[in-house]
């Protein structure tokens, strides 16, 4: 396909918009996600599709998919296509355990996936790249490791089924059918191809040119034998960030090459910092994002303190001009977490024309946020290290279509 055949080197343009899997910024200005299309090849949700999906699986649409959080797809149209002649397919996502405790953008993916796997009814693996974040972040084996299993109770506690859903630590995994796959990828991608996807240099070590091997190889269900034995026919829908999409340009262009099908993609904006939406939410500033171990005064606090309004300064400018919801964070925010259309219309509608202070949309996104960190928190408590045991293990997951 076309994509593949694109200039394979990330977008870094005069403008310094950079994305790759380890950067986001856009000094000077948002994402131009219209770019990133062009750029990557990906195709944009429409809203044909979202209505397919609601037919399909009889249920409205998630908020992330009408709203346009995820707004690109790659292939997307063939799995539906698929899954409309009763061909079942398989969920595959993952989390790069780098931090004690996620962020709300960390969130996101996860939400969706759960959406995904109860809509469609179909099982998921969940891969913990603590082998990556060993190699990138300078952390210790053992730390990485730790790092994983506490991610993975953050995980857990977004309500995937745990009969329908594999995690799996690279450490503890990697091997077997995994490993051969691996080395499949390998062969066919060259020294060159690697470098040019992403801008591996002379300084950086081996560990690092190899690993998007490993991103790739649960993209192909012979991966994991203990749960798709006999069944390598068997489509993977991805969804994740915009900024993994290298791994996955580079593996759709393998995939034939190995007997498989390209991966399907569907992919999501940045959720951006509180100070503005020039790159997404970062754990190295815990300013710049609210944690789900926050409590409800640190995100009141966050909220009034650091994110970023398009709001007039004074009250009675507000007033006379209203807001520029093109800028403004807590508005952009609702736009992920306010789940009522209407009064997310609502507010809109009386900020931009002065009718509602920032005050006012803050004092909502406070308690929205507050509401949701704070049942998250509950479900984590509730998450044993049997339960990661139990998510973790390698096992059949005999009901998994059902």
């Amino acid at each position: 396909m076309a994509e593949e055949k694109r200039e394979d080197r990330e977008v870094k343009e005069e403008d310094d918009q950079v994305v790759n899997p380890w950067e986001v910024s856009a000094n000077g200005g948002k994402i131009d996600y219209d770019k990133l299309i062009e750029k990557f090849g990906c195709q944009r949700l429409d809203d044909a599709i979202v209505r397919r999906v609601e037919r399909l699986t009889n249920r409205p649409a998630h908020v992330f998919l009408r709203r346009g959080v995820f707004f690109a797809h790659r292939d997307f149209n063939d799995v539906l296509d698929a899954y409309e002649r009763g061909e079942k397919f398989y969920l595959y996502t993952g989390r790069g355990p780098s931090s004690e405790a996620l962020h709300l953008g960390h969130l996101v993916p996860f939400m969706f996936t759960k959406y995904l796997q109860e809509a469609f009814k179909v099982p998921l693996v969940i891969q913990l790249t603590d082998d990556e974040k060993c190699m990138w972040k300078n952390l210790s084996v053992e730390e990485s490791r730790r790092l994983a299993r506490e991610n993975a109770k953050d995980i857990i506690a977004c309500g995937f089924d745990i009969t329908k859903t594999f995690i799996f630590s690279d450490f503890d995994y990697v091997g077997g059918d995994f490993y051969r796959n691996m080395v499949k990828i390998q062969k066919c991608v060259t020294h060159n191809k690697v470098v040019g996807i992403f801008g591996f240099t002379g300084e950086d070590h081996i560990g690092k040119i190899s690993f998007p091997s490993i991103q790739a190889a649960p993209s192909f269900p012979s991966s994991f034998p203990h749960l798709f034995s006999g069944k390598d026919d068997l489509r993977c829908l991805i969804p994740c960030a915009i900024d993994q999409d290298p791994y996955f340009r580079m593996t759709r262009d393998v995939a034939p090459r190995i007997g498989h099908h390209k991966p399907a993609l569907l992919e999501s904006l940045f959720f951006p910092a509180l100070q503005g939406e020039t790159g997404k939410m970062s754990a190295s500033d815990p300013n710049s994002a609210i944690y789900v171990t926050d409590s409800a005064k640190d995100i009141k606090n966050k909220i009034n303190k650091y994110a970023f309004s398009g709001g007039q300064d004074s009250a009675e400018k507000q007033r006379l001009y209203g807001a520029n919801l093109e800028v403004d964070i807590p508005v952009k925010y609702l736009n992920f977490f306010l789940e009522d259309d209407a009064e997310l219309d609502h507010i809109r509608k009386a900020y931009a024309k002065g009718d509602i202070l920032t005050g006012h949309v803050k004092k909502r996104l406070a308690e929205i946020l507050t509401g949701l960190v704070e049942r998250h928190r509950r479900a984590r408590a509730a998450v044993t290290e049997e339960m990661v045991d139990a998510f973790m293990a390698v096992r059949p997951l005999p009901s998994m279509f059902d």
